[in-house]
């Protein structure tokens, strides 16, 4: 039978996007399945899924910019209202990028590949300061 579910495990290095493009498509494929959906879901709550542009690096780069405007750490002035403070200041600032960007995605399979497009690839979007060891969960059906 076809394998139909896995994990993908990613090593970060701090905050950041991390391409997994590689390792979904290879999932895809070896899952035997021709056409169905791929669904990605992360088993943490300080980081996200994203799809997004992989051809220029100053996409990631503002992307990163730009949420750390939106949600700077816990010691930031604008941030004294947070409770959760305990595990350091980046810890509260990343599960809120988490509960705003999504933890999973549904992507189609035609041909036994992910459906994306031209500039489309798969990020593990690290909201911690610290590396850390994360898993995806990957399952394909018909």
């Amino acid at each position: 039978m076809a394998r139909r579910s896995g994990k993908i495990s990613i090593e970060t290095r701090g905050q950041g996007l991390y391409e997994i493009t590689d390792d979904v498509v290879r999932f895809a494929r070896e899952s035997g399945v021709g056409e169905g959906v791929l669904t990605l879901f992360v088993r943490h709550t300080s980081c996200s899924l994203l799809i997004q542009e992989n051809a220029d690096p100053d996409v990631r780069r503002d992307l990163l910019a730009f949420l750390s405007r939106l949600v700077p750490p816990s010691d930031d002035p604008s941030m004294a209202y947070l409770a959760h403070t305990l595990e350091g200041p980046d810890d509260m600032p990343a599960h809120i990028k988490a509960a705003i960007l999504p933890v999973s995605l549904s992507i189609p399979v035609i041909d036994g590949r992910p459906a994306l497009g031209t500039w489309q690839g798969i990020y593990l979007f690290e909201h911690r300061d610290q590396p850390h060891r994360r898993e995806v969960v990957a399952t394909v059906g018909g």
